[in-house]
Parts: C-alpha cells; structure tokens; sequence
C-alpha cells in the first residue's frame, strides 16, 4: 500500500495535523510526518516531493499558516495529489492561508479542506488511495454505513421523544 506524507510548514501545526493521524491508524493506513518549509527550507521540500512517487508515497497532506504556500510548492514539484490544510493562525482566523491554498494557477491543483481539517484532509487520501485498494474502499464503505446508521438512530430517538 501507498504511504501518505504529512508535511507542516512548521511544528506549531502538530496540533491540527495530529488530527490526521488516528484516521490512518483507523484504516490501517502506512504515514509519514515531516516538517518542511516553503520559504525556509525550499530547496528540502522540493528534493522531497521530486523524490515522494518514487520512495513510495501516493498522496502528500501539506498544512501550513498564513501564506501556506506550502501545498503549492509541493505541488509544482511532483505529479501526486496534494491536498492542502490551511491553518489558523492568530492573524487572519486562516483566512489567509485558505485563500493561499485554495487560489492555485491553473495546472497544478491543490485540493483544499477546511480551515484546521485535518481529518477530512487525511479521509479524502484515504478515498484517494482506495481507488486502487479495494480493501480500504469497503472500509470506507463499512464507516459511511456506520454512520449513517447511527445518524437514524439518533433520529428515532429524537423523534420518540418530541414528536407526540
């Protein structure tokens, strides 16, 4: 099975990230986790996207702050899906990284989650990788049953209590 990379911009975006982490554990879904920089360590994060298809990555999660030009320039260096988590910061609420991850120029797409979405960030490469996995797609399965069946359970419940 293809890895996943989770790559922060910087250490302070191990809050969010960590988020990610329990749904690969959940799906039994093989992860790496590295902290490189846009603009600080460039030369770093280009060498490990060039290299990521070939040292068995199939899809790269990149969070960052602010300007979160991080997906993006990952992007522009490999062919994998990237998928961008921009982060909360104190100035901006993660506006600003949203919009620095969302607004790519055409040709190298980034797919972009919530504001702080880690988990949805780390479900969308799951489904990406279970495009070729059909184990992981009946787990997705499996989940998506579970939850619809609790979501009803909870309706019922709710239903027998107020509607008289």
């Amino acid at each position: 099975m293809k890895k996943v990379a989770v790559i922060m911009g910087s250490d302070s975006d191990l809050p969010v990230v960590e988020k990610a982490f329990s749904v690969f554990e959940e799906y039994g879904v093989p992860y790496e986790v590295h902290v490189y920089s846009a603009h600080r360590t460039p030369v770093e994060a280009r060498t490990f996207a060039q290299n990521a298809a070939e040292n068995g990555f199939g899809v790269i999660i990149a969070a960052a702050g602010k300007a979160a030009h991080l997906a993006g320039s990952l992007a522009a260096n490999t062919v994998l899906p990237v998928i961008g988590i921009p982060v909360k910061s104190s100035t901006l609420d993660g506006l600003d990284a949203l919009l620095s991850t969302v607004q790519m120029p055409a040709g190298i797409p980034v797919a972009t989650v919530a504001i702080d979405g880690a988990q949805n960030a780390a479900l969308l490469a799951v489904q990406i990788l279970a495009v070729a996995d059909e184990t992981l797609r009946d787990k997705l399965l499996d989940a998506r049953r579970s939850a619809t069946e609790k979501v009803l359970k909870k309706d019922a419940e709710i239903a027998a209590r107020f509607n008289k």
